[in-house]
């Protein structure tokens, strides 16, 4: 997505430890003409298979879910890093390491929320070694619901939790996949410019 990674060269700045900062617009102040697109282009990529529920984890994932659904006109649940009091009744649970929080985190969903018969897509931001994305998958399985694919905005592609993914047959969709960031220049290379 030629529009994205435009606007990861001009606002996007690489940072120690294979970081890379696109808060200006996609994780903490938030473009939503951008996130409009991202809709369209996961709605277009995925128009194969049937969706009637986006899933995403807490926190950054929440508002591309949610303009995302509005593309495919269906609800957006989230995961939970924690179990809080408006929480009731049974969950399924699937343990997550955050590459970007270097923690361990059990995630949450109600069951109430989650079951046979949801054909599930889900969006988050980033990409790197792919435990997040396992984790909501592993969630999705447990819950008896069909998952029909993910849909990413920024792959770490030198990561290589998204090749590995794709090797497992998973159905995976990244709108611009890095596969290198230098700190020292700033310079970023996407996949499909090598």
């Amino acid at each position: 997505m030629e529009l994205l990674k435009e606007k990861i060269r001009r606002q996007g700045k690489v940072g120690a430890g294979n970081v890379l900062k696109v808060d200006s617009f996609l994780n903490h102040q938030m473009d939503i003409k951008l996130f409009n697109e991202f809709g369209k282009e996961f709605k277009r990529r995925f128009a194969d298979v049937e969706v009637n529920k986006i899933l995403t984890i807490e926190a950054s994932g929440i508002g591309i879910a949610c303009i995302v659904a509005q593309s495919f006109d269906v609800p957006v649940l989230f995961a939970k890093k924690s179990k809080t009091k408006n929480i009731a009744g049974e969950v399924y649970t699937s343990r997550v390491q955050s590459y970007t929080h270097g923690r361990i985190f059990d995630i949450i969903v109600a069951k109430e929320f989650l079951g046979p018969g949801d054909k599930v897509l889900i969006i988050d931001d980033f990409l790197a070694n792919g435990a997040a994305l396992e984790g909501l998958i592993s969630l999705v399985k447990d819950s008896g619901a069909e998952f029909v694919g993910a849909g990413i905005i920024i792959e770490k592609g030198f990561q290589g939790g998204g090749d590995r993914l794709r090797e497992a047959g998973i159905r995976l969709e990244s709108l611009a996949i890095v596969d290198s960031m230098d700190e020292t220049t700033g310079e970023i290379v996407f996949r499909d410019e090598k």
